[in-house]
């Protein structure tokens, strides 16, 4: 990167949301862009987290880019590896490449009001940009909590999303700290092989079977030589989980019969009632993710598996305590403790028009027009923001719904023309926060009875879209200038013509 390089977009993150906004650029017809990585190649979550048993919960053909079908989903809930190789697929189809800067991960991002444009220092240098795209999403920053004594350790410690694949867990005594999407599959990768793996639960999570099964190859052939029935497949996905989008949303207590199938799972593969007991959550089904295994439970059921139903509060050396007291030896902890979330650290980085960064802003939690655009903070576009995240359906339909906004953000500056920014006006972010709070009222997010990663410090929830995704479309077709202020640089008062003496002189 040269010293002194300016650019038309630059985006941040290079995960689905980044490599998605670097197509629509490209398919806009704006090449003079690039896109910072902090890592040394794409795939955002999808690079980190390498954990054993590393799989994905929404089915592959959902999971993918309308515009980047692909026909070779291996299986039906596809893992790490493949989604990470489709990835770098897109970014070779689509031409990408010239504009990675890998190693480059963003430090600070500074508004210029004069220059009108974002000056950005990265950790290989410094550029400018008219218009910045942060696609850091939420999963991207992994979260250790403040354990006591945890620096006492003397074994290894991890996060899932940094997984230590040099370290051999065989024999050892492994504790794995966290029961959410990445336990629920770490625990059953690892059991075989541990000599003792005791999961610290401080909630039991709602578990349903995990329908997964290798695609066959007619299948493949079918959807190679007739891709319109790949696109059969993703409506009849996308369909599906539109329609239980109500349950979620406006009916909670229609949920009780899912609830029902997940308990029947966990009967199937767990016998011993007291383990049942522990494992059964008190609120309602859907209120924290609801996790996909078929073999979470047959693992924690095997002899050489503990579940200590309480939250791990202490370190004393080699001992972990528990918050109901239980003591437990490890060799390796794991921590499966989700992100942060309602706190992203990139929000930390960016400085606005008034000199306040974004989490200054976001103090009182996390709030953007259309989950894009934070006022003060001109020409800068969230991909996955504030209520943008989805309970029950795949997060690329909101990704596209936002590179829609931010399609039509651009040429909205390009009709405007000249030097140009667009700031969210402060009472529209307001009345866009405001139906969205109130909609999240009846949800089974907000009602169900449980404290989730969705909600903020305050519990309000910022990170959930309390709709269908095609509401969300529909809301993100277009950009109202009437929300926005349109911003230009202040003339410049030219020299006064001298008079009299000063003339004659």
């Amino acid at each position: 990167m040269t010293e002194h390089e300016h650019v038309r977009v630059a985006v941040v993150g290079s995960g689905f949301g980044g490599l998605g906004a670097a197509v629509r650029l490209r398919r806009e017809g704006i090449t003079d862009f690039v896109v910072l990585e902090r890592a040394a190649s794409v795939g955002g979550t999808w690079r980190d987290n390498s954990y054993p048993g590393c799989a994905c919960d929404v089915p592959s053909h959902l999971y993918s880019f309308s515009f980047a079908p692909n026909p070779e989903w291996p299986r039906t809930f596809s893992g790490q590896p493949h989604i990470r190789a489709y990835l770098e697929h897109v970014t070779d189809t689509f031409g990408l490449r010239p504009h990675l800067r890998f190693d480059s991960e963003v430090r600070r991002m500074t508004w210029d009001a004069e220059q009108f444009r974002w000056e950005i220092e990265t950790a290989s240098g410094r550029l400018t940009a008219d218009v910045v795209v942060s696609a850091t999403g939420p999963l991207s920053d992994p979260k250790i909590p403040d354990i006591p004594g945890l620096d006492s350790f003397p074994g290894k410690v991890f996060h899932s999303a940094r997984w230590d694949h040099d370290h051999d867990l065989t024999g050892k005594r492994v504790a794995m700290i966290g029961t959410g999407a990445s336990a629920i599959q770490i625990v059953p990768a690892v059991q075989p092989k541990a000599g003792r793996l005791t999961l610290f639960q401080r909630t039991p999570a709602w578990v349903m079977p995990r329908m997964d099964r290798a695609i066959s190859g007619p299948e493949r052939l079918l959807h190679r030589t007739l891709p319109a029935t790949t696109r059969l497949r993703r409506g009849v996905l996308w369909g599906i989980r539109e329609l239980q989008v109500q349950a979620f949303t406006k009916h909670p207590e229609e949920l009780g019969f899912v609830e029902q199938i997940a308990k029947r799972n966990m009967a199937r593969a767990v016998k011993d009632p007291a383990l049942r007991a522990k494992l059964t959550p008190d609120y309602r089904i859907g209120c924290k993710r609801i996790l996909l295994s078929s073999e979470y439970y047959p693992a924690l059921a095997k002899p050489n598996v503990e579940v200590v139903a309480s939250g791990l509060s202490e370190v004393r050396g080699s001992t972990l305590v528990a918050a109901d007291g239980t003591e437990t030896e490890a060799d390796v902890i794991v921590f499966g403790t989700g992100f942060h979330v309602t706190d992203m650290p990139i929000a930390e980085r960016v400085v606005g028009a008034d000199g306040h960064t974004l989490a200054e802003s976001w103090k009182g939690g996390m709030e953007a027009l259309r989950g894009a655009t934070a006022a003060g903070f001109p020409n800068f576009m969230t991909v996955i923001g504030p209520n943008t995240g989805l309970g029950n359906s795949s997060m690329i339909l909101m990704i596209e719904s936002q590179l829609n906004y931010l399609a039509d953000y651009l040429r909205q500056l390009r009709v405007l023309g000249g030097r140009v920014a667009l700031d969210a006006r402060p009472g529209a972010v307001d009345a866009w926060n405001h139906r969205v709070q109130e909609r999240m009222k009846r949800t089974v997010w907000n009602t169900g009875g449980c404290t989730s990663w969705y909600l903020d410090a305050s519990g309000r929830n910022t990170t959930i879209w309390p709709g269908t995704t095609a509401e969300f479309r529909r809301a993100t077709r277009r950009v109202d200038l009437a929300e926005y202020e349109v911003l230009r640089p202040l003339a410049r008062q030219a020299p006064a013509e001298p008079r009299g003496a000063e003339a004659v002189a």
